[in-house]
């Protein structure tokens, strides 16, 4: 039985788009209503949550007629208007042709507010910022990435040159299609940059909107010292650098609400690689990223020239900028946050891992060209895993007991 789609993702990774694109080329039409910018729509959901009256309003709201199987009905922002998603439960069970849509910047956290959302009514789907081989699609360059996901390493290094340039312009320029957009058309770094802001912005403002005053002081605190904590060489989060004395019990919601809306990644601590892995995960300890590196590089307030000069980028404040980066794939590829690995007593650690059917692989993550892996060939000899990756800039190279992977082709080795 048909279920609704329920698409989540931050604001600005194109859910709207991608909704109206769908409709546009798989049915005859699209009807859309906006549940933030037509008041109307939360009148319609006010009172019984019939299917048929509900379908009559939003005919009504959007001066159109929703034909079963037919129209694709596109309700967005529909996280401000919560008996709409309870409202999910009952299209699915009383009229399952329609073809219905939501999308929402904040549905994470609508969700994890209402515990009464129905379980298994719905279907979800998860949209991220454009990932590297995205880019290269978006900027005209479909043939280079074909050529990545074929990982026919001798032609790649002939290539080697443009994939770091184009693998440089996305750590700055980001996956938000917005900012790909305007660098695609050959906007300057400038006009890029400001994009990134306006999106920050625009992601501040929802603090303060869907957050009560002394929750949102507290997300604007975690959120302003991402940039210090990635920083840092040991990039574990550390409260006390939100702000000083703080605990985990004073910030803890403001993470999860940063979470739950898309805009942070939180990569758990293992101690122990072995199955399952969840026994030996040690969530009081974690990492935690942005979802894009773009506006990492923006809410760092780098400087654009800088970024775009050389390769310094992927060394710019102690390789934070590529670890992001590595993170956003990561995601991308497999739609969850890695884990990471260090010991009870930190004298070495593993960036990333990942699980596949062999165990976990342990991903170490270089901004140079330096192949030396104290830390991986420390973790090889003590756990020796099935396999383990490195990602640096240097060309691909397979040893007895390691990989490495060029960060311009580490696409295909996540999947």
């Amino acid at each position: 039985m048909r279920k609704p789609l329920v698409l989540r993702g931050a604001r600005q990774v194109g859910k709207t788009w991608l909704l109206q694109e769908f409709g546009r080329t798989h049915y005859e039409k699209v009807v859309y209503v906006n549940c933030q910018r037509d008041p109307s729509i939360a009148a319609v959901f006010e009172g019984d949550l019939d299917p048929e009256r509900i379908l009559r309003g939003l005919e009504i709201a959007a001066r159109d007629t929703i034909e079963p199987t037919t129209t694709l009905l596109v309700i967005d922002e529909i996280q401000d208007v919560p008996r709409a998603l309870t409202s999910l439960k009952y299209f699915q069970e009383a009229r399952p042709e329609i073809h219905l849509t939501t999308a929402g910047s904040l549905l994470g956290v609508a969700l994890h507010a209402d515990a009464s959302f129905p379980v298994g009514k719905v279907n979800f789907l998860d949209l991220h910022p454009l990932d590297f081989d995205e880019f290269l699609r978006g900027v005209g360059e479909a043939r280079l990435a074909d050529l990545v996901l074929q990982q026919d390493w001798d032609l790649l290094d002939s290539f080697r040159d443009r994939l770091v340039e184009l693998l440089r312009l996305y750590m700055f320029v980001g996956g938000m299609p917005e900012a790909v957009a305007r660098h695609a058309e050959g906007a300057s770094a400038d006009a890029v940059r400001a994009v990134q802001l306006d999106i920050l912005r625009g992601y501040e403002n929802d603090f303060a909107k869907y957050a009560t005053a002394a929750e949102s002081r507290r997300i604007a605190q975690v959120w302003a010292s991402m940039p210090a904590q990635l920083a840092r060489e040991n990039k574990r989060f550390v409260f006390g650098q939100v702000r000083h004395g703080a605990r985990a019990r004073h910030f803890e919601e403001a993470i999860q609400w940063l979470s739950d809306a898309g805009l942070v990644h939180r990569v758990t601590r293992y101690t122990k690689p072995a199955n399952p892995v969840r026994t030996y995960e040690d969530r009081n300890i974690f990492k935690l990223f942005l979802h894009d590196v773009g506006l990492l590089g923006a809410l760092s307030q780098l400087d654009p020239a800088v970024l775009l000069q050389g390769t310094g980028i992927f060394e710019e404040f102690k390789g934070a900028l590529t670890e992001q980066y590595v993170l956003q794939q990561i995601v991308a590829a497999r739609n969850e946050a890695p884990m990471y690995w260090s010991p009870e007593k930190p004298t070495a650690e593993i960036d990333f891992a990942i699980e596949r059917p062999s165990g976990l692989v342990p991903i170490e993550v270089k901004a140079e060209e330096n192949l030396r892996s104290k830390s991986l060939r420390s973790y090889i000899d003590r756990f020796h895993p099935a396999e383990a990756l490195r990602f640096s800039l240097a060309n691909y190279r397979e040893q007895e007991d390691m990989v490495n992977v060029p960060l311009y082709a580490i696409g295909p080795c996540l999947k």
